[in-house]
């Protein structure tokens, strides 16, 4: 459910598959912020929390992230008759503000949630790169460590998947037979689907990164297995399939 739009400027230097179809009218790769609701019975879980109440313009310095612009998550939300008192756990895949942004606000509006940290992020959340000012003290007085493998919700487990932060954590949600991976920010793009050793924004650990980036790819070509990638636009949900060279892969957006 989306929170806002970011623009992502391009991989440098430019590559030829970054086409119009990915591309706005000022040449940034388009993409979103929000977060994932999981309902079980009358319980809900929401994955990651949006970039908030907030907008950012871009900075011409900047070598990878345009302008961000936040602020629907909570309109979003009612739409679909949730109350965020009603969120039962706000899982995060990391740290960064563009994934925590509603769960820092002052007041708060998850006042009945715990918060799902993955145990590794947490401990190394002063070594992530990126903006993660202010998560420690909001995020602290209803904290809940996370370890991959278990499971956050009726359904729902931690998936590891670092190198973009340390501590970076996917999760699966699974229901009637079918898989639901929810990867964070393992993949930006749909682009990268196609071509894993692109990058779009920084990565803590490049290597590890385009390693588990490879890895999730395999898995989300597995029967059964939906992807949800929160930056992807208007394709957030998809599944994985061969690209008919056998070399490769893309996204089919469900």
């Amino acid at each position: 459910m989306p929170d806002g739009a970011m623009l992502f400027k391009p991989p440098d230097p430019p590559r030829a598959g970054v086409g119009d179809a990915y591309l706005n009218d000022t040449a940034r790769l388009v993409a979103n912020t929000g977060g994932l609701l999981v309902q079980f019975g009358g319980r809900a879980l929401l994955i990651d929390a949006g970039f908030g109440p907030h907008s950012v313009p871009e900075d011409p310095e900047h070598p990878y992230i345009g302008a961000v612009h936040g602020g629907s998550l909570l309109d979003n939300l009612a739409r679909l008759g949730t109350r965020p008192d009603e969120i039962e756990v706000v899982a995060f895949t990391h740290l960064h503000q563009d994934h925590i942004g509603w769960a820092c606000t002052d007041p708060p509006v998850f006042t009945a949630a715990a918060f799902a940290v993955p145990k590794s992020e947490w401990e190394n959340r002063h070594q992530a790169v990126g903006p993660t000012a202010g998560a420690p003290a909001a995020l602290e007085r209803r904290l809940r460590l996370v370890v991959p493998g278990e499971e956050i919700f009726p359904g729902v487990r931690a998936l590891a998947l670092p190198g973009h932060t340390v501590g970076h954590t996917g999760f699966t949600i699974t229901s009637r037979g079918r898989r639901l991976l929810a990867f964070g920010d393992a993949l930006h793009s749909p682009l990268q689907v196609r071509h894993p050793e692109w990058f779009t924004v920084p990565e803590g650990d490049p290597a590890q990164s385009e390693r588990h980036r490879r890895r999730l790819i395999s898995e989300l070509q597995q029967p059964g297995t939906l992807g949800f990638g929160i930056h992807f636009a208007d394709v957030v949900f998809g599944q994985v399939v061969p690209d008919g060279s056998g070399q490769g892969a893309d996204w089919l957006p469900v």
